[in-house]
Order: structure tokens, then C-alpha cells, then sequence
């Protein structure tokens, strides 16, 4: 054996034991599932990097070419060489994107651990192999079938000779010489065009349909003669009763050498599709920005007083959800998604009471006193980074139940890398273009090809994130026509400075944002313009203070560039119960209208504040009382009360068995404007923010996986598995104890204390074996620096600090070897 052969690797744990450190925490960096909890040496890493459930997760994170390559490695012998790898993606004549790209791709698998070995020996993880190579159950995407050796594995020797010899082979003495034969005739070139040009015309169309996939076909029990002259030459290999295999062989010999069809080394480039102005782009993102905002202002107001009821398993009814997207003047799934937004940005909640119900939380009025930038900036934050996936609403999980805005079943852990994938991806593009979605969508798809096919049919997850990333990065104002705006670039962390200084910690890119979306945001205005109509039209944005008086006071007719307000009796009886005077009113509008108040209007004001109060509504159930009998007179008279079954207690005095709310109501039905008093016979003065659930905190995110490891930690996993690699592969003098089967060593408690004091003269390293208080074993070098009391103080060097440890947990001790 040569010297190069013999230092070859033998397996994935000595191959990862020949890497130095930098590649190591490489390897943990990529596949973040190896460090939980950190390996005690690089033999159980390499076997926690073999398990079926870390290479399919690292399988699922390849791109299309690297799976493509993983794919072929899968199919060609094991191990295989860095030529045969690179004839099988770029076949006989050679692909000059394939040749450029297939050395960083082998070093990318081999960094990630799913290959190892030399290029001139090539070795696919055993269960990489066995999850992409294809069988019958599993077909490749490579569309290749069982090799010659496979075929022929249940096959008479007769009959494999008698393929041999209709082949034009020369006979041999045993069928595994023969099948050898058989295959070296299908893999060389000359001799297999030589054989297949004797082939009928029909066979030829046989081995065309098959030579992609799937390899497998039927035949009858008495086949074609052009099916029997494929079959007698091993051309076909029957694999059941009636079923027939091309040998892979043979379709690699037809497909010019190729596993795969079509190749694809290189990702699809994102074209653009059109071009706007920047400026536009920016624009009119932030005027959707400013659109999102008063659009859950709107929402979490429809929801002050206590919103929708909390369902028994948790989120929003069907029916709660379109009353809101009726009052948002929606679609149901765009409702759906503002409040989910709200949710995840902490302004909503439920409140935890016995009849629990959804309302706004404390820091949604925190929220309300932000600037209208940071505002932004909370819910675009928000929105970033969370895994509830407002898409989903309105389907059913795998357990065939409805999923429900607010409701359990909505986090998706891949959503969050999507929507920063995606983001990025119109970032690179220069500013104000925007793409195709489909190109986005074929990028992505190429990125992260192996995905769980859906059962119902529908789009992969990841692509159904996608598109609903595009729709609501424009309904939230992070794009504009389709293109990145800057704000956006700065939220994703891909701009610069306002001033050119290099950009800002991941922290502060919310606050980049911010500042270049607050100049692109209207002004607030301080006035209306009051209509003869008892309309007033808001030109644009107002302060809140006058949004918020405005908002009780009148009623929103219609919304756009311009809101119209309308007054209407029931709205101003509503500001007067907020503890309003007519007074109060009248000095409001003129002192916010730039036109002079109506005549109508003012009427309007005084004929329900006359009217307003002059009833009492109080606890009886509940009562009406009123200083002039003829009013309530009029009520008892009035047959549209019988439903109220109110009865007199005394000349000014009406009692009701139903509740004061529904008495309140029932009057004002009536067109009577009662006002509620307490016990005390005090005037309750009701606010629009009564009702908030105690202090919630926005809901967590849910990763995908174990999260990404700091730099800390890949060096103190790094150096404790490279120790307890020291410690389990360390060489002991002889005639030392030597574990068996990784059992732990061995000696007498007064050997082993022998052994610790001469340690301790000397300062040489031992290597013990210990169990801990919780009986978990484990091996150790360690460096003994004082032997008293029952105890042992050395250092450890697995663990790369100084420990005590008691003599009687320590199994056994020996000395290492010189070397």
C-alpha cells in the first residue's frame, strides 16, 4: 500500500479529526444541530453528523447544484473519484460552468461533513447515500435505476451466462466474473455503441423513453422481439414478474455520461421587469407605510372597548373575523393579516379574563405617543421577524382543523429567512427596480430545492412565504411599485449611512430606517374643512389630539387621499357622553375648521345636547329617572318599549329588570338621548380607552432548529471536543488499563491514589475515568495539582479550567504515553 493511501482517511471521524480548528467551527457554524449539546469527542460528532435526522436537515439546506452533486456522488460507486464526480454532472463532452463551479461545491459538502475523503477517494455520508439513491420506492430526481450488480442480485447464474454470451462476452466460471463482465462492457464507450448498433429500430425508442426516467417499464410474458433482443442482451433486467429495469449502466452510457438532464451550476438570475425613479418608489412606499399605520389605529380602535371573543381552542371566530374586515374595509385575508401584524408587534392581546376577549394592550397607547416613523418602525420589525404566518388562515393543518386568525398552528420557524431572502434579493438590484415575482420565486426554489412535497397539491411552504412576502412587504410599505425602497434596504441592513459611514449594528437598522422614512411622511395638519352637509373633510393627516376628538365626534365616511367626516346625532350624543359640553363642541369646531361652522351643525349640537341627560339611567336592575313626568309618560305609552318592561316607581321614577347598557340602548332606539350615572347619581362619563389586558409581551418567535451558534461558543465547543478527543484517543503506557469498547479504565482506589500523588511530583497529565453525581460516565486527561482530603484538584483539559474531583467517583487512572 502505498503512503498516501495509507493516510487516507478510513473514516468521517478521522477525517474530521485531521481538520484544524477553523474548520471545525466551520462545520458547527453550518450545522448548528451538531452543538446541542456539545460532542464529547470528534467520534460521537461524527456520529451525530451520520444520523438520518442531521443530514436530512443539512440535505434540505443545499441548493439546487450541491444536491445535484450529492445526487451523483449517491449513484457512483463509493468511494469515487473527483473525475468520475465531475464526468457524471458534466458528462462525456464536458460542462464549462459545471467545471468551474464543482470544486467550491465539493468543498462546501465536504465543510458541512456530508462528504469526506480526497478527491481521489470521494465518500458520501452512508445515510446521505441511503436517503438519494434510487430505489424502487424512492426513484432519484436523477432518474437512474439499480446497477448491473443490483439487477442481478435474485437472478440464476444460468441466466445471467446466458446474458453474458448473447452479449458477446466470452463465458466465465462464476456469476459474480460474469456480472463484472457484463458491467465493464456497458460502461465502455466503443463497445457499447458497437453493441447498440446491431439494436432495432424499436428497441432504440425503448431505451429513449427509459434513458431519463423512471427506468422501469412493463412487458408481457411473451415481450416483442425487439423487447427480448434488449432483454437477452442485458439491456433491460427484469426486477418482478412483468416489470423491467434499465440498468444505470446503460442509461449513462445513452445519456452521454450525465446523471442529471439539465445541469444547473449556476442560480437563475433575478431580471429585472421594470424601473422606476427611486424617488416614485420611495414615495409611494411611504405612503403605504402611513396607510398600514392608520390602519391597525383603526383596528386596535374598533377593538377599545373589548374586542371579539377568544375561541375555546384558542384565536379569532370566523364570523368576528369578517364584522372586522368589514370595519376595516377589507378582504378577510388582508383583516386577517393587520391583525396578526398587531399581535406580533405586542399592541394586542387577549385580556385573561373569565369571559375572555381580544383587546389592545397597554403598549399600544405607549405606541400611539411614538412619532409616526417609529411606529412604522415597530410594526416593519415585527413583521421581520415573526413565524406567525397570516397566509395560512383559512386552511387546515395536518389534523384537518380550520387555522384561525390569532390562533394556535400559524408559526411557520422558516418564514422569518424567507421574508430576509427575499428582501435581499431586491436589494441587489439597483434602486427602484423590481422583478418578476416569478424570477424571485425560481431563485428561491433553486436555493432550497429539497422541500416535503405538499399532500394536497398546493405550492411548496417555502414558496407560498415567498409570495405572500411580496404582498405584504407593499402593504407595509417596505417596497414601492414592487422595488426595495431605502428605508426598506436600510430595515434589512443593506444601506448605508445617511452620512456614508459603514452601516450601523443589526440593532440599529430599525432606527436607520426610521430616519429616512420620516422626511418622506406628511405633515400632521391642525385643521377641517366643515361642509354644509354636516360633513368635514380632512385634507390629510391630522394631529392626534384633533384626529382623536374628531374620531368621537363624528363618524368616518370615506377614506383616501382626504378623509370625510359625518356628523350625525348618535356621534355627537357620543362625544357628549366622553363628558363633552355643548359648549366644549362648539369651540372645538371653530377653533379647527378653516371654514366657518355650518348653521346646521350647530343646531345639530344644541338640539342633542338639550336632549342629552335629560333621562337617568341607573341601578335597579336598573332605572329611568326623569325630573318631567310627561317623558316618561311618553315612554310607558310608546308600544316599542314593552320589550324594556319597564315599570313606574314613583311620578319621576322608571325601573327595568334588564341591565343598564341594554336599558341605555333600548332608549336611544327610541330616539331618546339618556345619559348612565353611578350609585351616587353622578353622570358616567365613558372613554373610548377604557377597556386594556394587563401588560403583555409580544409573542416569541419560533426558530427553525437550533438557533445559529456565536463565536464564543464555537470556540469553547471547539476546544472541549478537541479535548475530550485528547482524552479519548490518548495512548496509555503499558502495561496501563485499557478500556474496551470505550469502557472506562480501571485500578484500585489505592492504585489510583498512587497514581494521582506521583502525577502530582512530576506535573505530568493522567487520563481517569469518572462518573459524576447524576451516574454519567465520561473519560478525562487532567493535570493533578494537589491530592488532599479525599479530593483531587487538577486541571482538566477537556474542559479547559480547574476542577476538584472526589477519589471515589474516579473509576481508574492511568499514564499517558511518552508520545
Amino acid at each position: 500500500m502505498s503512503p498516501e493511501a495509507s493516510s487516507a482517511p478510513r473514516s468521517l471521524a478521522e477525517a474530521l479529526r485531521a481538520r484544524d480548528d477553523a474548520s471545525l467551527a466551520a462545520l458547527l457554524r453550518d450545522r448548528p444541530d451538531l452543538v446541542a449539546p456539545v460532542p464529547t469527542d470528534l467520534t460521537q460528532l461524527a456520529t451525530r453528523a451520520g444520523t438520518r435526522a442531521s443530514v436530512l436537515r443539512a440535505l434540505e439546506h443545499l441548493d439546487r447544484f450541491a444536491l445535484q452533486t450529492a445526487q451523483a456522488l449517491a449513484v457512483a460507486p463509493d468511494p469515487a473519484t473527483y473525475d468520475t464526480l465531475h464526468e457524471l454532472l458534466a458528462g462525456d463532452d464536458g460542462d464549462p460552468a459545471v467545471t468551474e463551479a464543482l470544486p467550491d461545491t465539493v468543498a462546501a459538502l465536504r465543510r458541512q461533513a456530508l462528504i469526506w475523503g480526497d478527491d481521489d477517494r470521494l465518500h458520501l455520508v452512508r445515510t446521505a447515500r441511503e436517503l438519494l439513491a434510487p430505489s424502487p420506492q424512492h426513484p432519484s430526481p436523477t432518474g437512474l435505476g439499480p446497477t448491473v450488480r443490483e439487477a442481478t442480485s435474485g437472478m440464476s447464474p444460468g441466466r445471467v451466462q446466458q446474458i453474458v454470451n448473447t452479449a458477446g462476452l466470452p463465458s466465465t466460471h462464476d456469476p459474480v466474473s460474469a456480472v463484472n463482465a457484463l458491467t465493464g462492457l456497458f460502461a465502455d464507450r466503443k463497445r457499447m455503441d458497437a453493441l447498440l448498433a446491431g439494436a432495432p429500430e424499436a428497441a432504440r425508442e425503448v431505451l429513449t423513453r427509459l434513458m431519463w426516467g423512471p427506468p422501469y417499464g412493463q412487458v408481457t410474458a411473451d415481450p416483442a422481439a425487439h423487447l427480448r433482443w434488449l432483454l437477452d442482451r442485458g439491456l433491460l433486467l427484469p426486477t418482478a414478474p412483468g416489470t423491467v429495469v434499465l440498468p444505470r449502466e446503460v442509461a449513462l452510457h445513452l445519456r452521454g455520461g450525465r446523471a442529471h438532464r439539465v445541469p444547473e451550476p449556476v442560480p437563475p438570475a433575478v431580471e429585472p421587469s421594470v424601473a422606476h425613479a427611486p424617488g416614485i418608489v420611495d414615495a409611494t412606499a411611504a405612503g403605504q407605510a402611513y396607510t398600514s399605520l392608520a390602519t391597525i389605529e383603526e383596528l386596535l380602535k374598533h377593538w377599545d372597548q373589548g374586542g371579539p371573543a377568544v375561541l375555546r381552542a384558542g384565536g379569532l371566530s370566523v364570523r368576528d373575523l369578517k364584522r372586522t374586515a368589514v370595519a376595516l374595509d377589507a378582504p378577510e385575508p388582508l383583516a386577517a393579516f393587520w391583525i396578526e401584524l398587531a399581535y406580533a408587534a405586542g399592541l394586542l392581546a387577549s385580556d385573561g379574563a373569565a369571559d375572555e376577549r381580544y383587546a389592545p394592550t397597554p403598549a399600544y397607547d405607549t405606541w400611539l405617543e411614538r412619532p409616526v416613523a417609529e411606529r412604522w418602525g415597530r410594526l416593519a420589525t415585527a413583521w421581520l421577524a415573526a413565524t406567525r404566518t397570516a397566509g395560512l388562515i383559512g386552511g387546515r393543518d395536518i389534523k384537518d382543523r380550520a387555522l384561525s386568525a390569532l390562533g394556535p398552528g400559524l408559526d411557520r420557524s422558516a418564514a422569518p429567512e424567507v421574508r430576509h431572502r427575499v428582501l435581499t434579493l431586491l436589494a441587489d438590484l439597483p434602486a427602484g427596480v423590481a422583478p418578476a415575482p416569478e424570477a424571485v420565486l425560481t431563485r428561491l426554489t433553486w436555493e432550497r430545492p429539497l422541500r416535503t412535497p405538499q399532500r394536497d397539491g398546493t405550492e411548496d411552504l417555502r414558496v407560498r412565504l415567498a409570495r405572500w412576502t411580496l404582498s405584504e412587504a407593499e402593504l407595509l410599505g417596505v417596497t414601492g411599485r414592487g422595488s426595495l425602497s431605502s428605508h426598506g434596504r436600510a430595515l434589512l441592513g443593506t444601506a448605508p449611512e445617511p452620512d456614508g459611514t459603514p452601516l450601523s449594528p443589526a440593532g440599529q437598522h430599525t432606527a436607520v430606517a426610521v430616519g429616512l422614512l420620516a422626511p418622506l411622511l406628511p405633515e400632521p395638519l391642525d385643521h377641517v374643512l366643515l361642509q354644509a352637509d354636516l360633513t368635514a373633510v380632512a385634507p390629510g393627516p391630522l394631529l392626534r389630539p384633533l384626529a382623536e376628538t374628531l374620531g368621537v365626534l363624528a363618524d368616518v365616511e370615506s377614506k383616501g387621499g382626504a378623509t370625510v367626516y359625518r356628523f350625525t346625532p348618535a356621534s355627537v350624543r357620543r362625544a357628549l357622553d366622553a363628558g363633552q359640553t355643548a359648549a366644549d363642541l362648539h369651540a372645538f369646531l371653530a377653533q379647527h375648521s378653516r371654514t366657518p361652522v355650518p348653521q346646521p351643525l350647530t343646531y345639530l349640537i344644541d338640539d342633542v345636547a338639550r336632549r342629552h341627560g335629560h333621562l337617568r339611567v341607573g341601578v335597579a336592575s336598573a332605572y329611568v329617572r326623569c325630573d318631567d313626568d310627561s317623558v316618561l309618560n311618553e315612554i310607558i305609552a310608546d308600544k316599542r318599549a314593552a320589550a324594556l318592561r319597564l315599570r313606574r316607581l314613583a311620578p319621576t321614577v322608571l325601573a327595568a329588570p334588564c341591565d343598564p347598557a341594554t336599558l341605555l340602548e333600548g332608549l336611544r332606539s327610541l330616539g331618546y338621548a339618556p345619559a348612565a350615572e353611578s350609585a351616587q347619581g353622578d353622570v358616567l362619563i365613558t372613554r373610548a380607552d377604557a377597556h386594556r389586558t394587563p401588560p403583555r409581551t409580544a409573542p416569541e418567535p419560533v426558530p427553525e432548529g437550533p438557533p445559529a451558534p456565536d463565536s464564543v461558543l464555537l470556540t469553547a465547543a471547539v476546544r472541549a471536543i478537541r479535548a475530550g478527543d485528547l482524552a479519548a484517543t490518548a495512548p496509555l503506557k503499558a502495561p496501563g488499563p485499557q478500556p474496551v469498547g470505550g469502557e472506562l479504565p480501571r485500578t484500585s482506589p489505592a492504585d489510583t491514589l498512587a497514581t494521582m500523588q506521583a502525577a502530582v511530583m512530576t506535573g505530568e497529565a493522567v487520563w481517569i475515568g469518572y462518573v459524576n453525581a447524576d451516574g454519567a460516565a465520561s473519560q478525562r486527561v487532567v493535570a493533578p495539582i494537589r491530592v488532599e482530603g479525599g479530593f483531587v484538584t487538577a486541571y482538566d483539559h477537556t474542559a479547559d479550567e480547574v476542577r476538584t474531583y472526589p477519589l471515589h467517583r474516579i473509576t481508574g487512572v492511568a499514564e499517558l504515553a511518552e508520545d
